[in-house]
């Protein structure tokens, strides 16, 4: 039995304690770091709104611009683009090669168990006509990191964000290529900390919001080795400005349309969708199906949060205007923290828990001023309406 304290996640994330959602979309004030105006509309929105007025053509001249100081001419790679196989980085990478002429090398950080679709869709992706190196840590390690990281952090996806961030870096080191493009600014497109830049982040930017801020290192005083982590830990600040790594997104050159990815992917790069329909937690089917333990990152953010896949993917689409508000809401209510029956099993094995170990987790990190117990049933004190 695993001796687990409760967490405080107002705390932890400074989230407020009466919960309000936008009225333009349907995510909440608990999503960490995002703000609302005086008319009670998220920043996201706002963020999007205020997208409209971009210039686009001025925004892709200005990313020809870019392109053209770090194009080579001798056959080496000259952009490193961070990719799953994904519709999403399928896009940036396939438009980068045969649209401005780049020769990226695409750099997959594997996922903790792949699922057929994912695969597929990453070795498509290759035979599109991209180049790749994959990442994959000691499978040892990494099963143990996960799982410290759902019992430490409520996030088992940690381990994958760590490399999803840092072997990028490493690789472009090693390959001697300067500019890296990432998809989108998670910070802009879903709400977050209005200071963060929407071109692109510092190296202690990325420690903040992709990190959360609780580095890779942190975990060399709770049992791990430096060899163990050495992998995890991205090259120090000083290198990477040493030798002068530029990291820009994608969404501040072209407006970010996931939907509008699907299509194209499809189209260019021989994407698939989820086989079964639409994944567990939400009603899309498209986005997130590399990894099997996908959705248990959802599922506590809606424990943590009371707001998980559903509303992430609805709001998007709100502000994309794919959805009205109204039938967003009914899909919140409908899927929104589904729990992920499909890969549950696989998940506690890969964790080594126990069924009932993993419930104490689920009740430690169930945020206590957005649940209540009523009839042996867990309920939200306020839902999106």
């Amino acid at each position: 039995m695993l001796k687990i304290k409760k967490k405080n996640i107002r705390k932890i994330y400074n989230t407020p304690e009466i919960v309000k959602f936008c009225k333009n979309c349907v995510v909440s004030n608990q999503r960490p770091r995002i703000s609302f105006d005086k008319d009670g509309i998220c920043n996201a929105c706002v963020n999007i709104k205020n997208k409209i007025k971009i210039n686009w053509k001025d925004r892709e001249k200005e990313l020809k611009q870019l392109l053209s100081k770090y194009r080579k001419n001798n056959g080496k790679f000259d952009v490193i683009v961070p990719s799953s196989g994904g519709k999403d980085s399928a896009v940036v990478a396939h438009k980068l090669k045969y649209k401005y002429n780049m020769n990226p090398l695409t750099v997959t950080w594997a996922p903790h168990v792949y699922t057929d679709i994912g695969w597929k869709n990453f070795q498509a992706l290759i035979h599109s006509g991209l180049s790749n190196i994959l990442g994959t840590p000691n499978g040892l390690v990494h099963r143990r990191l996960t799982r410290e990281s759902l019992i430490e952090i409520g996030d088992p996806f940690q381990p994958f964000i760590y490399g999803q961030v840092s072997f990028p870096v490493k690789m472009a080191l090693q390959f001697d290529v300067k500019l890296i493009m990432d998809g989108e600014n998670g910070e802009f497109e879903y709400g977050g900390d209005n200071e963060a830049s929407e071109k692109s982040f510092s190296p202690k930017d990325e420690i903040k919001f992709w990190f959360s801020d609780f580095e890779a290192k942190k975990w060399l005083k709770k049992g791990f080795t430096k060899k163990d982590m050495d992998i995890y830990i991205p090259p120090s600040i000083d290198e990477i400005v040493s030798k002068k790594i530029n990291r820009q997104f994608w969404s501040y050159f072209n407006f970010w349309d996931p939907q509008e990815h699907y299509y194209y992917s499809t189209k260019n790069t021989g994407f698939k969708a989820n086989p079964d329909g639409r994944s567990e937690g939400t009603y899309s089917k498209y986005a997130s199906l590399d990894d099997a333990i996908d959705g248990f990152h959802f599922y506590f953010m809606f424990l943590k949060f009371g707001i998980g896949r559903a509303t992430s993917d609805a709001a998007h689409e709100i502000r994309d205007n794919h959805l009205t508000r109204n039938e967003a809401v009914r899909l919140v209510k409908k899927y929104d923290g589904e729990f992920p029956i499909k890969y549950y099993k696989k998940f506690l094995e890969y964790c080594n828990l126990t069924e009932v170990e993993f419930q104490q987790i689920c009740d430690s990190w169930r945020a206590k001023h957005l649940w209540t117990k009523k009839n042996k049933k867990w309920q939200l004190v306020k839902q999106v309406s």
